[in-house]
């Protein structure tokens, strides 16, 4: 089980939502090549309020993924699409179920 993971809560700028949720479900394609990224999910609570939750085996994935191009893309679009920066933060899973 990957115990390692992050959360990500994205609040869009009013007028951006549509362009936020483009920009993360067009992440997909790069959280699917990382191999150290065994979960990735896009996530949407409600009109402007977005997340990201993915999990890892280990603290080194989590760095990696950190360190990776879908975080530098987030970063580097986030003055044009966030009403706030993005509250990053490392979790740990206690408890989990998994089918493919």
């Amino acid at each position: 089980m990957s115990k390692k993971a992050i959360f990500v809560r994205l609040e869009a700028k009013p007028g951006m939502e549509a362009e936020l949720k483009s920009f993360l479900e067009s992440a997909l394609p790069l959280a699917e090549k990382e191999s150290f990224t065994k979960t990735w999910f896009a996530l949407q609570f409600d009109s402007s309020t977005f997340g990201i939750f993915d999990t890892f085996e280990c603290d080194h994935g989590r760095l990696e993924h950190l360190n990776g191009p879908i975080a530098a893309a987030l970063l580097a679009n986030a003055d044009k699409l966030l009403a706030v920066a993005p509250k990053i933060e490392k979790v740990d899973v206690m408890a989990a179920k998994v089918t493919a």
